[in-house]
C-alpha cells in the first residue's frame, strides 16, 4: 500500500531522525551516574533508586518490538511521532518529579519511546538512496551509543551548573522539537504491511522479558541461587518458549519466527546480546571504577564531571567510527567490521583491567572501546536492516535493539556480582572485583567476535562490482551492495 505525499528531501529527514534517536540515547545513561543525587533528593534507598533504571529498560524491552510492528503495519511515520511524544511526556513527568514513584512512572513512559530507533531505521531505508542507506543507518546506530556514552560525560557538568531535574529539561526541549519537526517534515511510508497486533503474544513477550529482566537486576541483592531469582528464570524460560509456540502459529506474527530463523538475522541478534552485555556494563561501572578514592589501591578519586571526561574519548571515537563505517562496509563487509570491532573492544577491556595506574590508560582504553564499538555497534544495525523485507525492517530492528537491551541488563547484573563478591568490610569493591568484572565483559566480546563468524559472508560479483548474499525470497540494494540473507 502506498501514501501518496509529497517525499522531502532525504537528508531534511535525517536531521529530524537524528535529533529523535540522539535525545532517546541521551535519556538512557544521563541519569546512571546521578543516582546517589536523586536518591538523596528524592529520599529513598540506594536499592529503590534503581528502580529509575530497571524500569525504563523493562519498559524499552517490552515496547520496542511492538512499536516497530505498529510502524511496519501503520506507518513508520506516525509511530515515531507518537514514540517522541512518549518520550516528551515521560520525560515531563521525570524533571517535576517529587517522589520516587513519580519519577519511576515517568521512566516507564519514556520506555516507550525505544521504539524510535526501529522506526528511525525503517524510515531511512524507506526514504534514503539505496546508497545512501548503510551510512545513515551507521551514523544512527553510532548516535545511540554515543549518545549513551555522552551522558555519563554530560551528566556531571549539567548537575553541578544547574541541577538533576535538567537531565530530562534538555532532552525534553530536543524531543519536542524533533516532534514537532517530524510531523512536519517526514513523509509518511511507502511501504506497509497489512495485519494486527496479536496481543496474546505480546502478552507473553512482555511476561519472559520483564521476568528475565527484573531477574538479572536483583540477582546481585538477592542472589543467583535464592529462590525468587531461581523462579523469575523458571518462568523466563516457560513464557518464552509458550512464546515461541504462539508467533509460530500466528497468522499475524508479532515477531516472524520464519524471520528470526534468517541465518543473518539469528546471527546479529547473538552478536548483539554479547555485544550489549559488555557495552552497556562499561557505561554502568567505568565511572564507578575511575569514582573510588585512590587511597583504596586503585581509582582516582574523580568527580562525577572528571570520571566523564575520561570516558569522553570513547563517544568522540565512536561517532567517528560511525561516520565512516558505511565506507568501510562496502570496501571490507559488514560482518569485518563486527569481528574486527568485537576484537578492538577484547583488546580495550584487557588494558583496563590490568593496566589502570594512570589516566593516559584509561583514555587509551576509553578510545579503544569507542572505535570497536562504533564499527561492531553500525555494522549489526546495517546487518539487521539489509537482512529483512522493507515491510519487517521496524520489527527486526525493534528485536536487535532489544537483544542488545537484554544483554545490557545481563551483563550489568554479572558485573554487579562479579564486582561487588569479597568486597570490604566498608562496602567498597576490591580491585580484584573489578579486574575479574573487565575480564568478564571482555570475554563476552570475545564471544560476540566468534558469533560474527556465522554471519554469511558476502561474495564479489564480479561482473556489477557488488557483494552479494544470496538469499530465496529477498535481494536489496544497498551502498553499492546487493545484500540478502542466507538461511541455513
Amino acid at each position: 500500500m502506498e501514501i501518496a505525499e509529497p517525499r522531502m528531501h532525504y537528508q531534511v529527514t535525517f536531521v529530524v531522525l537524528a535529533v529523535g534517536v540522539a535525545a532517546y540515547a541521551l535519556l538512557q545513561s544521563l541519569v546512571t551516574p546521578v543516582l546517589p543525587t536523586i536518591q538523596h533528593a528524592l529520599d529513598t534507598s540506594q536499592t529503590n533508586v534503581t528502580w529509575v533504571l530497571t524500569a525504563y529498560l523493562l519498559s524499552a524491552s517490552i515496547f520496542t518490538p511492538i512499536l516497530g510492528r505498529l510502524g511496519d503495519m501503520t506507518g513508520k511515520k506516525r509511530m515515531f511521532v507518537i514514540a517522541l511524544v512518549a518520550l516528551a511526556v515521560g520525560s515531563l513527568l521525570s524533571a517535576v518529579a517529587t517522589s520516587l514513584s513519580v519519577m519511576i512512572i515517568g521512566r516507564v513512559i519514556q520506555g516507550i519511546g525505544g521504539g524510535v530507533l526501529p522506526l528511525a531505521f525503517g524510515i531511512i531505508r524507506d526514504e534514503f538512496p539505496t546508497d545512501r542507506v548503510p551510512g545513515a543507518v551507521g551514523i544512527i546506530a553510532a548516535l545511540t551509543a554515543v549518545g549513551a556514552g555522552l551522558g555519563i560525560v554530560l551528566a556531571g557538568p549539567i548537575v553541578d551548573a544547574l541541577d538533576y531535574h535538567w537531565l530530562f529539561w534538555i532532552p525534553l526541549i530536543m524531543i519536542a522539537a524533533a516532534a514537532v519537526a517530524a510531523q512536519l517534515l517526514v513523509p509518511e511510508s511507502r511501504v506497509t504491511t497489512a495485519g494486527r497486533i496479536n496481543w496474546l503474544a505480546a502478552l507473553l513477550m512482555s511476561g519472559w522479558l520483564v521476568a528475565l529482566l527484573i531477574a538479572a537486576s536483583e540477582a546481585p541483592s538477592w542472589g543467583w541461587g535464592s529462590g525468587r531469582v531461581l523462579a523469575l528464570l523458571g518462568a523466563t524460560v516457560v513464557l518464552a518458549v509458550t512464546w515461541v509456540l504462539v508467533e509460530s502459529r500466528s497468522d499475524n506474527p508479532l515477531i516472524d519466527m520464519q524471520m528470526m530463523r534468517i541465518r543473518a538475522v539469528w546471527a546479529t541478534n547473538l552478536v548483539a546480546l554479547l555485544f550489549g552485555v559488555g557495552m552497556y556494563a562499561m557505561f554502568a561501572f567505568l565511572p564507578e571504577f575511575l569514582q573510588t578514592p585512590s587511597s583504596f589501591g586503585y581509582g582516582f578519586g574523580s568527580s562525577i564531571t572528571e570520571s566523564g571526561l575520561m570516558i569522553l574519548p570513547q563517544a568522540v571515537t565512536m561517532f567517528i567510527m560511525g561516520l565512516v563505517a558505511g565506507n568501510l562496509a562496502r570496501k571490507l563487509g559488514s560482518k569485518a567490521l563486527v569481528v574486527g570491532g568485537s576484537a578492538l573492544s577484547v583488546l580495550g577491556f584487557l588494558l583496563i583491567a590490568f593496566e589502570h595506574d594512570h589516566k593516559w590508560e584509561i583514555y587509551l582504553a576509553s578510545g579503544l572501546l569507542g572505535i570497536g564499538f562504533g564499527l561492531a555497534f553500525t555494522a549489526m544495525s546495517n546487518l539487521i536492516v539489509a537482512a529483512v523485507p522493507p515491510e519487517q525492517t521496524g520489527v527486526a530492528s525493534g528485536m536487535n535493539a532489544n537483544i542488545r537491551t537484554i544483554g545490557g541488563s545481563l551483563g550489568a547484573a554479572f558485573m554487579a556480582s562479579i564486582v561487588t563478591a569479597g568486597a570490604s568490610a566498608d562496602g567498597v569493591p576490591r580491585e580484584s572485583g573489578y579486574t575479574h568484572g573487565f575480564l568478564m565483559l571482555g570475554g563476552a566480546l570475545v564471544l560476540s567476535a566468534l558469533a560474527a563468524l556465522l554471519i554469511p559472508v558476502a561474495q564479489r560479483h564480479r561482473a556489477r562490482g557488488v557483494d552479494t548474499l544470496s538469499h530465496p525470497e529477498l535481494a536489496l540494494v544497498a551502498a553499492g551492495t546487493v545484500v540478502g540473507a542466507e538461511s541455513e
